[in-house]
């Protein structure tokens, strides 16, 4: 996984910025993480070369730096990437309950107020790290106060109704 990850990673980034170097890819994803991972050489280099293998990257030198840049095949797959990581977001299914029980926590409901406050934590080290302008900080802040509110809203129920059982009821018709 952090293989495919440094990958993908590094082609968006080239994608976005043109070309870049391992050691340039190390910092921004230290940066990216907080300081909490930073990959060393044996894990940049076989990544970005497994790019130019596919044909996805193509590398170059400027002084002694080796290079590295998006090639119009590795855009094509980026674009398909996206459009299929959009759907998945909003409609692929949710781990977070599988992911609570790998990982041998007894209360599934505090695993993912966990992940939750995690998330919200980390929205708001973006906003005090990164530079968005003072419009868009003021936006993101207010859709995650409204989200907030509504997530209040459903949680306020006081009972909830049995799931309904899905597929084709054993019972024989009256």
């Amino acid at each position: 996984m952090p293989g495919r990850i440094l990958g993908l990673y590094a082609l968006s980034v080239m994608d976005r910025e043109g070309g870049l170097y391992g050691y340039a890819l190390a910092d921004r994803i230290a940066q990216r993480t907080g300081g909490a991972w930073r990959p060393g050489p044996g894990a940049i280099y076989p990544a970005l070369e497994s790019l130019t293998r596919r044909h996805l990257a193509r590398a170059g030198r400027i002084g002694r730096r080796r290079i590295y840049d998006v090639t119009p095949q590795g855009r094509t797959f980026l674009r398909h990437l996206r459009r299929q990581m959009a759907g998945r977001m909003r409609a692929g299914p949710e781990l977070g309950l599988l992911w609570s029980e790998i990982a041998g926590h007894e209360d599934p409901g505090a695993f993912l107020l966990e992940r939750l406050t995690l998330h919200l934590d980390r929205i708001a080290d973006y906003l005090s790290r990164s530079d968005p302008t003072p419009a868009r900080r003021e936006a993101l802040r207010s859709e995650v106060l409204r989200e907030l509110e509504r997530a209040r809203g459903r949680l306020t129920v006081t009972e909830t109704p049995a799931p309904a059982h899905r597929g084709r009821s054993r019972r024989a018709a009256p």
